[in-house]
């Protein structure tokens, strides 16, 4: 075991459970004798670079675990998108604060940082042990199961879904809801799990392993409305055509960029209205209404699950332990036992940075907008105790008098 500092760091979007992760990784380093400090870096790797440091160890136990059950980024995050010569400032700083141990919580971009600082360490010949703890509510890293941070906002959109089909089966129309994914559509094909009769919403998911066209699309719309009345969809912010465009670039005279150029396709309404006037234009339908889920599926407080609580607490713990009793840098991943239990691994880096997981087919319904029951079982366990149901009243119609 190295003897020095720990940092601790959280990049990218917030999650529900992203706390857990961070205190997990906080009171476990300070059980080890060789650790002399644990700090917290404000805002990620930028905190890093600017030399933002919380003192951690000087946390109470009680105030971390308060801390460990509130949703988003206790230490605040960032969108930054280190490359080599940003990674080499970041080890720069590491090593003049003699810090030995290096645990950075975030996703794919955030795993390829660890994965950057950790060759630097190997060349420099500096003791730095550098481990990533998986976090996003895409659910879109390679290797393990599932994210940290997806069963809640998961939780969150099947329970948004199963709202609103209630409220569109009330008062009947063509409801379109954007839910968050630019390259996996897990988040999206959540929304099934709020059906609870044959007829219930959503009633058609589109999700980004799947070409999107707008024509067809509102082709489904107008038969489903045909077919039930009425008519809930899915749809991922990522959908895009068979040429890999976004759809959003192509129904819109103008989109917005984030600073990495990619096309901003969350925290906008604008997928939705785009969606919403194609279909009255091909549809003829006129009660068609639009919804972005947006940030709300990151941090909402009352929807988290019990599962990913617990499982983002451990996965912080198990980074700590491998990094304390290993001799190997890596990321943490989830591994499914049984029915539903869990296993904790180190992965190498290389497998796991900078890549993305989509879908795989046998989650994806043969018509491309629905999701299959494999896909119904993987995740149900995910969401955690408490899931509600939606009843309805039983069709026992009285006989007409007037008007027979």
């Amino acid at each position: 075991m190295f003897k020095g500092k720990v940092v601790v760091a959280q990049g990218g979007g917030p999650t529900a459970v992203i706390n857990q992760s961070m205190v997990g990784a906080v009171l476990e380093s300070r059980k080890f004798r060789n650790i002399d400090l644990v700090y917290g870096a404000f805002h990620g790797v930028r905190g890093i670079i600017d030399e933002e440091f919380l003192d951690l160890t000087q946390e109470t136990t009680h105030n971390l675990e308060m801390v460990a059950q509130t949703p988003s980024s206790a230490l605040g995050s960032t969108r930054d998108k280190p490359d080599l010569k940003y990674c080499q400032e970041v080890f720069k700083v590491l090593k003049a604060h003699q810090v030995g141990y290096f645990f950075y919580i975030g996703g794919n971009d955030s795993s390829d940082t660890v994965r950057i600082v950790s060759e630097e360490a190997k060349r420099a010949e500096y003791d730095l042990r550098c481990i990533h703890i998986p976090k996003t509510i895409d659910n879109d890293l390679m290797v393990t199961d599932h994210t940290p941070g997806f069963p809640s906002a998961a939780r969150f959109v099947a329970q948004a879904f199963m709202g609103v089909n209630l409220d569109n089966r009330a008062l009947s129309g063509v409801y379109i809801g954007v839910v968050m994914g630019r390259h996996a559509g897990f988040l999206t094909a959540a929304s099934a799990l709020g059906k609870k009769f044959p007829d219930d919403g959503p009633h058609l998911i589109y999700m980004p392993e799947r070409s999107f066209d707008v024509d067809q699309f509102a082709a489904d719309v107008k038969a489903t409305y045909e077919k039930y009345g009425r008519c809930v969809v899915a749809v991922s912010e990522g959908i895009h055509d068979a040429s890999g465009e976004p759809i959003i670039t192509k129904l819109a005279e103008d989109v917005e960029r984030d600073a990495h150029g990619n096309v901003q396709l969350s925290g906008t309404g604008a997928l939705a209205d785009l969606l919403v006037s194609a279909v009255k234009k091909k549809t003829g339908i006129k009660r068609v209404r639009g919804d972005t889920l947006g940030y709300l599926q990151r941090s909402f407080v009352g929807c988290v699950s019990d599962v990913d609580q617990r499982e983002a607490r451990e996965v912080g713990e198990k980074a700590v332990q491998f990094a304390m009793w290993g001799e190997l840098d890596g990321s943490v991943t989830i591994h499914r036992t049984g029915f539903y239990s869990v296993d904790y691994q180190l992965t190498a880096l290389r497998e796991v940075a900078g890549k993305t997981k989509v879908m795989p087919n046998e989650f994806i319904a043969a018509n491309g907008h629905d999701v299959t029951t494999e896909f119904l079982m993987y995740l149900r366990p995910l969401l955690g105790r408490g899931m509600p149901d939606a009843y309805r009243l039983r069709d026992n119609r009285v006989p007409k008098v007037l008007n027979i």
